[in-house]
């Protein structure tokens, strides 16, 4: 059960890390409009969708911003990574991989709101990558796990 609900979980990260790409070319070729419009509006309540803190395709704003672009897109390639990578006997938990994958995107989210640093989009969805990327691995590489296939004990709490 648990491997079907990763398989599903690495499915619905892939095909939503595609939506968000292609909806803005979908509006650009008009194409596709309604469902396009389908996902902006889904996005919306996810993401605040400021069009100075969002990529363009095709000249039309992405459905998230560059931050959320770089979690969502990086989850899809973390969880692609837990059918592959195993976790490495290393003595940390997951939380304590979370917490330090979490740090770029905490220390630019401070220093951008209370001390006005500005950043680029790029540089909010590059400090985003390690979070999502270890967000997807982990949650996939849990699920995935089964101790009576390979005895192994891997840390994941």
């Amino acid at each position: 059960m648990n491997r079907i609900l990763a398989a599903t979980l690495t499915g619905v990260a892939l095909v939503w890390a595609v939506i968000i790409v292609a909806a803005p070319a979908a509006v650009h070729a008009k194409a596709f409009v309604t469902p396009a419009a389908v996902v902006y509006a889904a996005a919306s309540r996810i993401c605040h969708q400021q069009g100075e803190r969002s990529f363009r395709v095709s000249g039309v704003q992405l459905p998230v911003c560059g931050r959320c672009a770089g979690l969502y897109l990086s989850a899809a390639a973390g969880a692609l990574a837990g059918w592959f990578l195993r976790r490495p006997g290393a003595r940390i938990s997951a939380r304590q991989v979370l917490l330090i994958a979490a740090l770029p995107t905490v220390i630019t989210w401070i220093l951008e709101h209370v001390a006005g640093v500005g950043f680029s989009n790029a540089s909010r969805a590059l400090a985003a990558l390690p979070l999502g990327a270890s967000a997807g691995w982990l949650l996939v590489g849990m699920l995935r796990y089964d101790s009576r296939l390979d005895g192994e004990q891997i840390l994941y709490s």
